[in-house]
């Protein structure tokens, strides 16, 4: 089974606000500044507003739209809530997204009736404990519940019992509906004449011999083959965040002052997540966006002054261009940290660790918010004051 919340961010904000019911609803950055498109309701998706489309253009199509920034602590509240709901019919949940999810339910069909019981189930609860609607699709495969789900939006709901079924339903179409095949993909496919799923079905030796292993997991999913299976609990390989000017800036002071921030905020986030980091990678798109990232792996850390000082190092090492966004991400990610010390004298980092974990303490009970460095205060000052 696979669900998908429909305009979730849009529809929370609709769901308490009664005011914005009917009404075109764009949410992510606002149309003055450098940004895209986080969702929309569906009467923006009316005037061709799409999720990743510039709030420039957003606003080109629909200039009476309403548009507001997202509120993520709102969305992962909900997010929750509905994730609850979904676990109380199997523990065999993968979540893709805040929205979005595959669960297996081999195992407790019997306990509920049937898949369209389930389904309906899920849904009612959805709209009745939370005031919010969702897609489901069910199917014998992840692939297969993932393009049920797609097929009846919004609200919806949608079956692909069998291989043949799914066959029967992608026959004619682009091929990009197979899951794996992005622009690049098609774009190759489309060199040698194949566009639809039909084509591959015509000649599957000619997209294995032009993609390889990658063309034969596509002529397998083009036939329904599918050999995923709900991984339950999956953690993030990487963690996150990144921010865009609205101006490009040459200014490095600043711009570490925004490193700065951004190292305070995940170093919260991967603390609640109790990992820790071993590589470190500083993100940089150019005003001419070319994009750059450098890295640098060593002891896993959790502790912003680390992570910090890491990305600080690599941007000092890049080409002084004016730069339109900047980011910080933490991957290969662990449970345990490994003790042996490196850069910093034992009785530094002992002392970090211990303030780190007063500060998370406060953090948990209290806010993100309630304790903050002098360093961080002049940083964060100094980002909104350009923002």
């Amino acid at each position: 089974m696979h669900i998908d919340m429909d305009a979730f961010f849009a529809a929370v904000e609709v769901r308490d606000n009664p005011d914005l019911v009917g009404k075109p609803l764009i949410i992510g950055a606002l149309p003055s500044e450098r940004g895209v498109v986080s969702t929309c309701s569906y009467e923006a998706r009316e005037f061709g507003v799409r999720s990743a489309m510039s709030s420039t253009e957003a606003y080109r199509r629909c200039p009476h739209g309403i548009y507001m920034h997202p509120n993520m602590e709102k969305y992962q509240m909900a997010s929750r809530q509905v994730h609850k709901i979904w676990s109380d019919y199997t523990d065999l949940c993968e979540y893709i997204s805040l929205d979005e999810g595959f669960l297996d339910i081999t195992g407790t069909i019997n306990s509920f009736g049937d898949a369209i019981a389930i389904a309906n189930e899920i849904k009612r609860r959805t709209k009745e404990q939370l005031g919010l609607t969702c897609s489901i699709g069910v199917g014998y495969s992840m692939m297969s519940s993932k393009l049920a789900s797609e097929e009846k939006k919004p609200d919806g709901f949608f079956e692909i019992a069998t291989p043949q079924d799914l066959k029967n339903l992608i026959i004619d179409r682009n091929v990009r509906i197979i899951y794996g095949v992005g622009a690049k993909t098609a774009e190759r496919l489309e060199e040698v004449g194949i566009t639809t799923v039909r084509q591959i079905y015509e000649n599957p030796k000619g997209v294995i011999t032009l993609l390889g292993n990658h063309g034969r997991q596509i002529v397998e999913l083009a036939e329904g083959i599918d050999r995923r299976v709900v991984t339950p609990h999956m953690e993030a390989k990487s963690i996150g965040s990144e921010q865009t000017f609205q101006q490009d800036t040459t200014d490095f002071d600043y711009l570490k002052d925004v490193l700065l921030a951004t190292a305070q905020k995940l170093s919260f986030d991967i603390q609640l997540k109790k990992m820790y980091a071993h590589t470190v990678t500083l993100k940089v798109k150019y005003f001419d966006m070319k994009s750059i990232t450098r890295s640098t792996s060593g002891e896993p850390t959790d502790n912003p002054r680390v992570i910090y000082e890491t990305v600080a190092e690599l941007l000092d090492k890049i080409d002084k261009r004016p730069i339109r966004l900047i980011g910080i991400s933490l991957s290969n990610l662990t449970e345990t940290k490994n003790l042996q010390l490196s850069i910093f004298d034992a009785d530094k980092d002992l002392r970090d660790d211990k303030l780190s974990g007063v500060i998370m303490e406060l953090q948990n009970k209290y806010g993100q918010g309630i304790v903050k460095t002098a360093s961080v205060l002049r940083a964060e000052k100094r980002v909104f004051e350009n923002d």
